[in-house]
Order: C-alpha cells, then structure tokens, then sequence
C-alpha cells in the first residue's frame, strides 16, 4: 500500500476548503491545510488563493531564518511517507535584499524546529538549508543556480534531495542531506522579509505536494491517482482542471476548444472543460482502449487503437461515439494510431511486424499499409505538420530516444533533437510553429521505454529550428502526453500528471 498524504480522499475536500485547524484561515487553501507565522511577528502575514489561477500570494515579515531559530510566514499541510514538493516562485513587491521565499519541511511550527527548505534569496543566492535538531544551528548547501525561478524539495525515506532550476531550463544536478524529522511533517512554501520592520509578497504558481508511486507498485497493474491540467504556453502556468485516483491518459483538444477526449480503463471519455463532466463514448465493438487516440484535422472523427482479447488494432470512429471500423488488420502485430492527414485520407502509426516497431501510413479507410520506418529499432509516434508536407516521429536508432521528421513519403529522415536525454511523441502546435515533447531522464529510463511514475519534461521548441525550453516540471510518463494535445488556437496544451494526493477543483464554470 502506498503511503498517503493526512487528507487525501475525495471526502474530506470541503473540510480542507475551510479548516478549524488553529493556525488555518477561513479562506480556501487549494492543497494546504493552514498558514501561519512562526516565530514573534512583527507584520502578521497572509495568505490569498486564486481558485481561477490556483496560485497563491503569500506576504511574510520576519527577521532570518538562520541560527538556531526562524521567522517568516508559513503555509503548509501536514503529510507522511514520501513526497515531492514543487514551485514555480517570484518576488512581486518589496525591496529588501536578503528577502526569501523557497518550499519547507519542518518537524514544527515552533520557531527553533527542525527543517529542511530549498531557499531563494532576494540577492539570487539559491541554496538548501537545514536545521538537523531544535535549536540546532542552522547550515547550508548553495547551489550555482542565481535567482532559481522553479524550486523542487523531494523526500525519500530519510533523505531530502533539493533541485532548482531557472525558468525553461532543465534541473541543475540535484544536491542532497540525510535528516529524521519524523514521518509526519509540515511541508509548505514561505515568504520571509529578513527585516523586522518591512512585508514581502512572494507569487507561488504549480504549487505541487505530490505523494510518487510505492516502490513496490507493478506497472499497468496498479496505478497511482492523475490529474488533467491545461498548460498556458505564455506563461506556463498549468491548471488542475479534472482528477481520479484511476489513471487518466492522454488527453486530446477538441475542435470546439471546450472539450477533451481522454481515456481511462480502457474507455474514451469526452470531458467538458467549463463543468468539469465526463462522458463514455461508445466505440463498440472496440472496447478496451488504450491511449493512442487521435482527433482528425476536421474534428469530425477519430482514430483509436483497442487490444481487446490481443495485439492492438487501429479503428476509427465518429467524433461523438459511434460504432468503431477496424482499419489495420487483425494478426499481422500490434497497430498503434498515431496521427492523421490534414485531408483525412491517411493515417499513420506505430506498429509492430515481425518483432520490429516501425512507422506505417494506411489509408483511413483501411487498404494496404506501406512501411515508411525500416531501421532497427523503436520508430514511434508519429504525426503529420498541419501543411502535410512532414511527418515528425520518434525514434532510438542512435542510441537516446530522439525526435525526428522525415518527408511524408518516408524519405529525407532527419534527427531534430540531439541531447543528453530520451525525447518522445512529437507534437506540432496547429498555427505550425511550435513541437512540444515529453522528456525522460536516462538515468530512470531506458532509451526505447517511457513508462508511468517518473520525472519528466515537457519542451517546446520552434518548428523552424532552435533550443528547446521546459515549459513543464512533472511527475508523469506514460499517458502524459502520448498523442495531440495543442489547443485549436495553438495557445494551451492538455497532459495528466499523477499523484495520490487530489485537491479541490472548482469547474471554471462556477468561477
């Protein structure tokens, strides 16, 4: 069984959203259960959360956290077992120059408790600090990241391990410290001013408290709960619009840009944005789907791969359910949909012949399937650029999983990306400028693997050629964004993320 956060069932939300804890306000928190200060106070501090946004302002006084005691303002929530804590953060007003903000773990609410937090100081000094006993001495481990905009704090057993990074760029090396606070922990972000007579405000944005997977968690047998969040590309702010203790997967933008399609247990859903409602599709006689699933340029139908009884086999369906027409054939290997023709008229995808995985396009009306991929190795997900003129896909045949484009005859393959890391399902954006992908470390995944439950990237980087940036910090995978998920105005993605630990959501709706 899966250690779990204090309050982590659907039944205990509303008691969260109005907390008689001492130190709690009577405002909703989103994930935190109260805000206090911690230490003698000067300027009380608060706390605002924007249910629309889910950011929270947080102002802080306080003299230092430092020596063998702390004041600032906390915000926090009680929990157990292993977690990761992640932030995006930002100074918004004030001008004191050793300000902080940065993510806690304290034993305490007492002022000389034991802690650990990742902190980022006004001046841009960005460091893990630690305080191994009460009324110890505080130390700490600096960082050659200045000014760190995203800040990770993740616990496992008896040892924290902190990551930073500036915004867009991937994780520095982490940095670690072996410390006992106890199972049970206040964890939280902060605002601290390091001048008695002055208040900071700190903008905390993809605030995260996220209970991973168990160790002992057997992959597509057990699951850990999912969230479906929509990312603004501009500011790369992402919020939780839908979540279940299923696992969730693969979310596509409907042509109306009101709508997902997602899948769970083998069923497609259609999930209205504005209230937050799911409802099945019929795809019968396909009945047990997986997450390759694609919505034509049109938005009238989709392509979707079912492994019911065997092998997958690629079907399409209309857009609002319907019976499903099998496309690939049935007994000659796996067939895993992947993208459609801007006209319509093809399909591509991965599948699997004769013990290879290879790109294939077929005509969306079934006929003979011709082979476009044939070099050894994983050739996946592959999709076509809104003009028709390329297809990009995925592919291990240099070693690292990689993104590739080749012409939409096959011919002219080319490699994209070239780094340190397994690069998956190639996404171009509907305007044509953009290629968002998911990213998994090499040193938790195998190159031609990209399963649930690890830290992952989502980049993005220009259709025309240049750098990748992260516009996302996950613990997700497999599912994440396995198949389209541009919004129509090529503004917005859709992903699923995952954790045990859900938090109220209020339907846009109702805002």
């Amino acid at each position: 069984m899966s250690k779990k956060l204090t309050c982590p069932s659907a039944a205990v939300f509303l008691a969260m959203l109005f907390s008689c804890a001492t130190y709690a306000q009577s405002q909703p928190l989103g994930i935190f259960d109260g805000h206090t200060d911690i230490g003698v106070i000067k300027h009380k501090g608060t706390v605002t959360y924007n249910t629309k946004t889910q950011q929270y302002e947080v102002t802080g006084s306080g003299a230092d956290m430092w020596y063998d005691h702390d004041e600032f303002h906390f915000v926090w929530k009680k929990v157990k077992g292993d977690f990761i804590l992640r932030t995006n953060g930002a100074f918004l007003a004030g001008d004191e120059p050793n300000r902080k903000f940065g993510l806690m773990v304290r034993k305490t609410l007492e002022t000389n408790s034991a802690q650990v937090n990742v902190m980022v100081h006004g001046m841009g000094v960005t460091a893990m600090q630690y305080r191994k006993v009460t009324g110890g001495q505080t130390a700490e481990d600096r960082t050659a990241v200045i000014s760190a905009d995203v800040i990770q704090l993740e616990r496992k057993g008896g040892t924290y391990y902190m990551s930073v990074a500036k915004k867009g760029d991937v994780f520095a090396p982490e940095q670690k410290i072996d410390l006992d606070l106890g199972d049970e922990v206040y964890v939280g972000v902060y605002a601290c001013a390091h001048n008695a007579d002055k208040v900071e405000k700190v903008l905390y944005s993809n605030v995260r408290i996220i209970t991973p997977a168990p160790a002992d968690l057997v992959p597509y047998k057990k699951y850990v709960g999912s969230a479906i969040e929509l990312l603004d590309m501009n500011t790369q702010n992402s919020r939780v619009v839908y979540q279940s203790p299923k696992s969730l997967q693969a979310p596509n933008w409907m042509k109306n840009g009101k709508s997902l399609i997602y899948n769970s247990d083998g069923t497609l859903y259609k999930f209205d944005i504005a209230t937050s409602t799911p409802v099945a599709l019929n795809t019968n006689p396909a009945k047990n789907n997986n997450n390759d699933h694609v919505i034509s340029f049109d938005g009238k139908m989709l392509t979707i791969s079912s492994g019911d009884g065997g092998p997958s086999i690629g079907y399409t369906v209309p857009i609002g359910g319907g019976t499903a027409k099998a496309v690939t054939t049935k007994g000659v290997g796996a067939s895993y949909m992947h993208g459609w023709s801007p006209d319509g008229k093809f399909l591509v995808f991965c599948g699997e012949r004769g013990g290879e995985y290879d790109v294939y396009r077929i005509p969306s009306n079934g006929g003979p399937e011709v082979r476009l991929t044939t070099t050894k190795g994983l050739d996946d997900g592959p999709e076509y650029t809104p003009d028709g003129k390329y297809i990009y896909f995925n592919s291990v045949r240099n070693g690292l999983m990689q993104v590739w484009r080749m012409d939409a005859d096959g011919t002219n393959q080319t490699q994209i990306t070239n780094d340190d890391y397994n690069n998956w399902f190639p996404h171009i954006s509907p305007d044509g400028k953009w290629i968002v992908y998911i990213t998994f470390l090499k040193n938790e995944v195998a190159p031609g693997d990209h399963p649930f439950y690890k830290h992952v990237y989502i980049r993005v980087m220009p259709a025309a050629g240049g750098p990748s940036k992260v516009v996302a910090y996950l613990y997700g995978g497999q599912g994440t964004i396995n198949t389209p998920s541009w919004s129509p105005d090529s503004k917005h993605i859709a992903l699923v993320s995952n954790s045990d630990l859900l938090f109220p959501v209020f339907p846009i709706a109702n805002k």
